[in-house]
């Protein structure tokens, strides 16, 4: 189930307050103003009463000067100050908003805007938070260059939504034309200087036709008048404003989602509050607000005049030391008796304390747990270093429980604990279960605290009760011993009472080999991949470079010369009017701003190129140009940005359970978007090379989803086909065609290759026709209904794929991984019918992601039991990349083939023979 932040913009809120009630309202108290602390009051009210969101934040600007100050010493000279009847009522309002339990966001030198706009980056990139939508409360213009698939802005005034559409609609730009937009008007009230005379709507005007300000300029001559001459003169200064307007993305903020879930109303206090204050009414609506249940775990409403009762036994837990047994492990005696103790135990839960979560973050301590209840600490660091025990000393003696796969771990997003514990030399091992992929895999929010409290009933301690937040947060480290023990043993007791509470629910539904076998000890071999990182060569990358950028120049001059003018290739409208009204080419759909040309009309058009007129081919070159621009823009850049400077690698995050089919996701950079399927895209491999003695392994499975396919539908002739080792396409061919294998054409082969992948993804007899040239409709339904009689067990597998989602709601894949598939129960044909190819899908690509997940853990169970002097590096869809001496590297490979054909081996005895194929070169391209 999806969720929402509401990112409240706070100043702009409040002085919308201010002027909306315009005074006369003072405490029949104190006598202090209240007119904004009402209005602003009203509003969160509305928000949590309406809206019931899942999570809240106010980003506020704070005093002294921002970063823009500093480019442009005018900016916002033109404000007015500040009223002091408003500027006496802000306290007030932020004790409101903690009250509320809203966590308030603000840095010094950024405004409230940049803070909305780094939350949200960080959200949107956050596989993690894959599920979480974001609105906005706001109605500043300058926030419409954040709106996204899963961002919108809401006036919770007036109950209107600004999304993508909607912004196309009324302004008819995107999102990122939205600071040229900005750039052209200005801003009188920031005193952001703009081109004279260009007003909102012809900034948008000028921008929806020319794309982006430097398309303006590059076509300034179809612009005539006073307009050319403004544009002209403002040129100059156009660079400064874009700088202003545009928000700042990557403010290192002390975000947390789950610190910004909604809690429970502070009754106690809020309500003397209100009624020192005068709000009479509001202490009905909160009352109200609190018995509603809008907000999750609110203590129940009791009058704040009397006695609060204790909490029923069924109320979330507080820390209570003396119902919980934790203690800290500070002398070599005790860590002698933990270890003999750990030795003892069925499962012993892990988990670390660090400085940080990213790559230079080092291990504060470690905690441990064998029984509900109890749990020890180890400290590492600390600021009394001499009363405890050294890193080494700690290492030397939980190394062999650590390393040893026949103690069985437990713990709570142990990939992260894994990849700490490799950088002080140890491999973790032997890990069974992870409470974070157990609440993903029952689809489950899946943070601690919170499956803590929904499982167990528990409210654990809060982190910034330690380290605190925003601007005074702390490191770890800088924390007592005596502080930390509680806080740090209560994270690994927690994870091992989760165990004992969610593994029966993971049995029950069917997940347990995929959780305890393959999803659980994962989780360190992508820390061993994330440690190991990919050699980048930056040189290789600049090469490509600018040699991708002569190619598209050469592209962009060739198509001008082609359709006889010059106009600006990457606007959408100017190359719509010159294909179809200039070349009188074909015009395909249209979309709400104008004649589509998207890949798949030019594909249709390229398709129709006729070598005796060189303007038909302007369609091919417009694609090909796009791809060189993209990957230039997208890749070549990112990928040199991401190389650690210190081993020279790139070192992508690997995430397990964020994909709906379970296939593994990277970021920080996106590996997997790196294109394979041009010689242009392929040749960015290149830029990947192997160790100096090493060679790059490159694996993966032959037509893995065909076999399957052929495994799950269990249809003979498809089963045959790959137990006699036969060309898969042409023994299909065949069977549709009603012919000999070996007189199988080479048209008949690709047919029945088009129809192979394309029956894994529900293709209609629409989709196929547009894959296979030439062919109609008509011919297209004829050759899918031969394909589904001459493998009815593949029609009867699709069948019972739909069957299963219509009843069950859900899909399973070969080892019970599930996907909920809604859609099929919809009432639009279309949804329905999208649900449908979904549910077949879901279930040959989800099997294909249990089989090369499994495989990745057998290779390194291999590699460690082995010892063998080879790492995995990459895994990029059904393909592994690893690194060898090379002087092995064929020895390795047949290892790597090996434990690839037999993964399922243990789990699953396949109804046909699996086959790997391993590559070897000097780099990623070369071993591909």
């Amino acid at each position: 189930m999806s969720e929402t932040l509401y990112l409240i913009d706070g100043h702009a809120q409040i002085f919308r307050a201010y002027f909306a009630i315009r005074g006369g309202m003072r405490s029949p108290v104190t006598g202090e103003p209240t007119h904004a602390i009402y209005g602003f009051t009203a509003m969160l009210l509305k928000l949590f009463s309406q809206l019931q969101p899942h999570y809240v934040i106010v980003a506020v600007d704070m005093p002294g000067k921002t970063f823009r100050d500093d480019l442009f010493s005018d900016y916002k000279g033109t404000r007015k100050a500040t009223p002091d009847d408003l500027s006496a009522q802000f306290p007030r309002i932020f004790e409101v908003i903690d009250l509320f339990g809203i966590p308030i966001f603000g840095q010094p030198g950024l405004e409230a805007d940049d803070i909305i706009a780094s939350i949200t980056d960080k959200v949107i990139q956050d596989p993690s938070c894959g599920d979480v939508n974001i609105r906005i409360v706001s109605k500043d213009k300058d926030l419409e260059q954040l709106l996204g698939d899963r961002v919108t802005m809401f006036d919770i005034h007036t109950d209107t939504t600004i999304d993508v559409a909607a912004l196309m609609a009324n302004k008819g730009i995107r999102p990122d034309q939205v600071i040229d937009v900005l750039a052209l008007t200005g801003d009188t009230v920031d005193n952001v200087p703009g081109v004279e005379g260009i007003g909102p709507k012809t900034a948008a005007q000028l921008i929806h036709e020319f794309g982006s300000i430097d398309g303006i300029f590059e076509n300034i001559e179809a612009i005539k008048g006073k307009r050319r001459e403004n544009l002209e003169k403002g040129r100059d200064q156009l660079p400064l404003s874009r700088q202003l307007v545009t928000l700042h993305r990557t403010a290192e903020v002390p975000f947390s989602l789950e610190a910004s879930r909604v809690r429970p109303i502070d009754l106690a206090k809020i309500l003397p509050l209100f009624q020192e204050l005068g709000f009479n009414h509001f202490q009905d609506e909160v009352r109200r607000l609190a018995e509603s249940g809008a907000m999750p775990h609110a203590r129940p409403v009791e009058p704040v005049e009397e006695e609060a009762p204790e909490e029923p036994a069924s109320a979330a837990m507080a820390y209570d030391p003396a119902a919980a047994h934790y203690s800290a492990i500070t002398t070599p005696e005790q860590l002698n008796d933990l270890v003999k103790t750990l030795r003892q135990q069925k499962i012993i839960s892990v988990d670390t304390e660090t400085t940080g979560l990213k790559r230079d973050s080092v291990i504060c301590g470690i905690s441990l747990s064998w029984a509900p209840g109890s749990g020890v600490y180890i400290p590492i660091l600390s600021p009394a270093p001499v009363e405890h025990l050294t890193h080494d000393q700690v290492f030397s003696a939980l190394r062999p429980i650590f390393e040893d796969p026949s103690v069985p771990k437990c713990g709570h997003n142990l990939k992260f604990d894994a990849g700490m514990l490799l950088r002080s030399g140890v491999r973790l091992r032997g890990v069974v279960f992870d409470s974070m992929l157990a609440g993903f895999l029952l689809q489950r929010n899946a943070a601690l605290d919170n499956l803590a409290l929904s499982e167990l009933n528990y409210k654990m301690i809060p982190i910034t009760s330690l380290i605190g937040s925003g601007p005074d947060q702390v490191s770890m480290e800088t924390i007592p011993v005596e502080q930390i023990t509680p806080y740090a043993a209560e994270d690994a007791d927690l994870a091992l009472q989760l165990y004992d509470h969610l593994q029966p629910q993971i049995e029950a539904e069917g997940m347990s080999v995929l959780l305890r076998d393959v999803e659980a000890p994962l989780g360190p071999v992508l820390a061993e991949m994330e440690h190991n990182g990919i050699l980048c060569d930056p040189d290789e990358l600049q090469r490509q470079g600018e040699g991708l950028r002569e190619r598209a120049a050469e592209l962009r001059q060739q198509i001008q010369d082609r359709c006889g003018c010059e106009f600006h290739v990457d606007s959408t409208k100017q190359l719509a009017e010159v294909l179809f009204d200039k070349l009188g080419l074909a015009s395909g759909r249209r979309t709400k701003t104008g004649r589509s040309t998207d890949v798949q009309v030019l594909e249709k058009l390229a398709a129709q190129e006729d070598a005796a007129d060189p303007k038909t081919s302007v369609p091919r070159l417009i694609i090909e140009y796009r791809q060189l621009t993209k990957l230039i823009s997208t890749y070549l850049g990112n990928l040199r940005d991401s190389i650690d400077p210190h081993t020279g690698r790139i070192h992508t995050t690997f995430h397990q359970l964020v994909a709906a089919t379970g296939r593994l996701a990277s970021t920080n950079p996106n590996l997997q978007n790196i294109p394979i399927r041009t010689d242009i895209g392929r040749q960015i491999r290149k830029a990947f090379p192997a160790a100096p003695g090493q060679l790059l392994i490159c694996a993966d499975y032959s037509q893995i989803e065909l076999r399957l396919l052929a495994h799950l539908s269990e249809d003979p002739a498809l089963v045959k086909a790959f137990d006699e080792d036969q060309d898969i396409h042409a023994a299909v061919a065949a069977q549709v065609f009603g012919t000999t294998l070996e007189n199988v054409t080479r048209e008949q082969r690709a047919q029945a290759k088009t129809i192979n992948f394309g029956i894994i993804y529900g293709i209609t007899a629409f989709g196929l026709s547009r894959r296979i040239e030439g062919m109609d409709v008509s011919a297209a339904r004829q050759l899918i209904d031969e394909y589904r009689a001459r493998f009815s067990g593949i029609d009867h597998f699709m069948q019972r794929c739909v069957h299963q989602a219509m009843e069950c709601g859900y899909v399973s894949t070969i080892l019970g991984r599930r996907r909920m598939i809604p859609e099929v129960r919809d009432r639009n044909a279309n949804t329905r019918s999208l649900g449908e190819r979904l549910a077949i899908n879901s279930v040959v690509q989800g099997s294909a992601a249990d089989l090369i997940k499994a495989a990745m853990v057998k290779v390194q169970n291999r590699i460690e039991d082995d010892r063998l002097p080879l790492r995995m590096l990459l895994q990029i869809h059904d393909e592994l990349v690893m690194e060898s001496p090379a002087e092995l590297a064929e020895k390795h490979a047949a290892i790597v083939r090996e434990e690839m054909a037999h993964a399922l081996d243990d789990e699953i005895p396949m109804k046909v023979p699996l086959k790997a194929e391993a590559g070897i070169g000097p780099d990623w391209m070369s071993a591909k």
